[in-house]
């Protein structure tokens, strides 16, 4: 279904979990913003926590983590996290209702179970949460090879709802090769645990792209997260960037697969899961017919944000933990990156945020239709932007990947790949791509 133009791919795009993207933040936006925005808020809320330790790290992840190995520095790191979740609450207004809690990293379970539940009694008492009745939908992404027995009460307790799983690939070569091994068993023992403790949505997370993989690979993988009842996947390309990365040095750039292949990897994954009953969301999202992932896909309320695409309604999500980016209509801002000064900043009482953007309305307006073309598929464009975009989207009409209908720009199902490249034509900041970000597929 999907034809290969490398020129149309050539040029790296963002994922787009935001607009403006995180490459656009700047120090001068930060705490007296993040203020005046939590006092503002009367409506729904999620809250994202940050949990930036792993017992192992895995040499492909960009993520803002490190090794939990050090017990004063993971509690000097929590007793900020609670110093935070005390402040934030109390800038943000009784009236607002938290609606969705996620815990990501790292690993949440990189911390003890006895830590994570301190944590989710914090955030109870300090924002108000209801202990009876409605309660927030639960997330939480979690490493296999260290989820303990001991998680499955606790999980169960806190009524988690969902979860994502990091599995990345079954085959033991390609583990060794990206620096996480963790046999078959061991995820499918942890799908088993999390089904007992009450998780109804449950996500794994698969690569393609990676170092000596083959489509043979890539197939096995696919069929046993089908066989494990996956009820999500999101199906992401490995990004070589060690020049960003320093730990993605340790991976044999040599044994990439090329982009076509890469290409052809992406496609096969789309078209299996599909075949399997999947609904895709978007490019790389998949999920079950019956998953509320599926069904906003269906009926036109898919959203994405910092979490990628979502369900979640939420106009707000506030970020907590170093490195944590809180998104409103008008502003986004990301916490202090480094642990240290996260933690003396909250030692002196200062809300944490320390870069942003103020998201004017011309911000507001290309990011909603950026935003209506992942989701959707189909975003209406006013005239200027028309005549400022249409001349650079000429290769993509040419080729039948979209279209114009009326005044809506309309991705056709062998456009999906490139989505991203598409709706990148309407953001007027890419002007250093090459440096900042990865290929598109």
């Amino acid at each position: 279904m999907w034809t290969y133009y490398p020129d149309l791919l050539a040029v790296p795009v963002p994922r787009y979990t935001s607009f403006p993207t995180a490459a656009e933040f700047a120090e001068g936006v930060g705490e007296t913003e993040l203020s005046t925005a939590l006092a503002g808020e009367n409506g729904d809320v999620s809250l994202y926590v940050h949990i930036p330790f792993c017992e192992k790290i895995c040499w492909y992840c960009g993520c803002n983590t490190s090794v939990a190995n050090r017990t004063d520095r993971v509690t000097s790191y929590l007793d900020a996290l609670h110093q935070e979740i005390a402040l934030v609450a109390e800038h943000l207004p009784k009236a607002a209702r938290i609606t969705r809690i996620a815990f990501g990293g790292g690993s949440p379970n990189g911390i003890s179970p006895i830590d994570f539940v301190r944590i989710v009694d914090a955030l109870t008492l300090e924002f108000g949460i209801q202990t009876e009745g409605e309660r927030p939908a639960f997330s939480i992404e979690l490493d296999p090879r260290t989820l303990g027995p001991e998680w499955a009460s606790v999980l169960g307790f806190v009524g988690m709802s969902r979860a994502s799983l990091g599995v990345q690939t079954f085959e033991p070569a390609l583990q060794e090769a990206i620096g996480r091994v963790q046999p078959a068993r061991m995820i499918e023992n942890a799908t088993a645990m999390l089904r007992s403790s009450g998780v109804r949505s449950l996500n794994f997370d698969l690569m393609y792209g990676l170092p000596g993989q083959t489509m043979d690979h890539l197939r096995s993988s696919l069929e046993q997260t089908v066989a494990l009842g996956a009820d999500r996947v999101a199906f992401f390309g490995y990004a070589h960037v060690p020049h960003l990365i320093a730990r993605q040095k340790k991976i044999d750039g040599s044994a990439l697969p090329d982009a076509e292949t890469r290409f052809r990897m992406a496609a096969f994954g789309h078209d299996y899961l599909v075949d399997q009953g999947y609904v895709p969301v978007g490019f790389d999202h998949f999920a079950r017919p019956g998953d509320m992932l599926a069904q906003a896909a269906l009926n036109g309320t898919l959203r994405r944000n910092f979490q990628g695409f979502t369900e979640d309604q939420a106009q707000v999500l506030i970020g907590l933990g170093s490195s944590a980016i809180s998104s409103f209509p008008g502003l986004l801002v990301q916490n202090e990156k480094n642990t240290g000064r996260y933690r003396m900043m909250l030692s002196q009482g200062h809300l944490t945020a320390d870069r942003g953007i103020v998201r004017k309305p011309e911000d507001q307006r290309r990011g909603a239709v950026i935003e209506a073309l992942l989701c959707k598929g189909r975003a209406r464009i006013e005239p200027d932007l028309q005549g400022e975009a249409l001349p650079t989207l000429r290769g993509y009409l040419d080729a039948g990947l979209c279209e114009m209908d009326g005044t809506d720009l309309v991705i056709h199902p062998g456009g999906l790949p490139y989505a991203r490249s598409i709706a990148a034509r309407f953001d007027p900041y890419r002007k250093d791509s090459l440096r900042r970000f990865s290929s598109a597929v």
